[in-house]
């Protein structure tokens, strides 16, 4: 077990930077009773704020709903969407310029049992062949994983050096081993759609569909 995160590194001003660079960290959530359940972070998206058409706060706009993403980077930005699914953010930089890191996949590392049960992957007999490939989708996407991690709106607003959830080091990625691509589901956003701002640990099982790169070559 490592130590969290430093406040520091949220607090930087370079919002794609803090994306690529919480690939390989490890987020923890543990359950009521102090058990550790974690999962590496395989892949992120960054939202910039006011002036991307995809960011809750485009245009300044400023709610209930998003007002976390105003405070000061550190902090948990959780939110509802399609009416059915919560969505994990890490609020990045100074307070007043509302950036977030969408966690979009993580890697299954501790309690892995619980997650199975908060999914519905019930064990059946003869099935353990079979667990490898059906636990590649238990956090394979951003609603996925904040099933298996129990994340919901109780969370929002929390505090990353807090004991409800935080990030730890865990693996550090080469840029040959990161992807990057534009973001997922977000076509309203005119030209920002297609802003190389999603990445992702190239060939991991967990990363979500599609896995389409952008070259960044100039």
């Amino acid at each position: 077990m490592n130590a969290k995160l430093d406040q520091n590194f949220y607090l930087r001003t370079d919002t794609v930077a803090i994306a690529r660079d919480l690939l390989g960290k490890l987020l923890v959530v543990p359950t009521e009773t102090g058990e550790r359940v974690s999962g590496m972070i395989v892949e992120t998206e960054a939202y910039l704020g006011e002036t991307d058409r995809a960011a809750h706060s485009f245009g300044g706009r400023r709610t209930a709903r998003n007002e976390v993403t105003y405070w000061e980077g550190g902090h948990v930005y959780v939110f509802f969407i399609y009416g059915m699914y919560y969505q994990l953010n890490v609020v990045c930089g100074e307070a007043d310029s509302p950036h977030v890191v969408l966690i979009r996949a993580v890697e299954p590392v501790e309690g892995i049992e619980i997650m199975r049960e908060r999914r519905g992957f019930l064990s059946e007999p003869g099935a353990i062949a079979t667990w490898s490939r059906r636990d590649q989708n238990l956090t394979s996407g951003p609603g996925k994983l904040c099933i298996a991690l129990d994340i919901d709106r109780s969370i929002n607003g929390e505090e990353l050096s807090g004991n409800r959830i935080w990030l730890e080091d865990r693996k550090q990625f080469l840029d040959i081993e990161i992807s990057v691509g534009k973001r997922i589901g977000i076509d309203y956003a005119g030209d920002d759609a297609a802003r190389p701002l999603r990445f992702w640990v190239r060939d991991n099982p967990f990363v979500s569909k599609p896995r389409l790169e952008i070259s960044t070559e100039n």
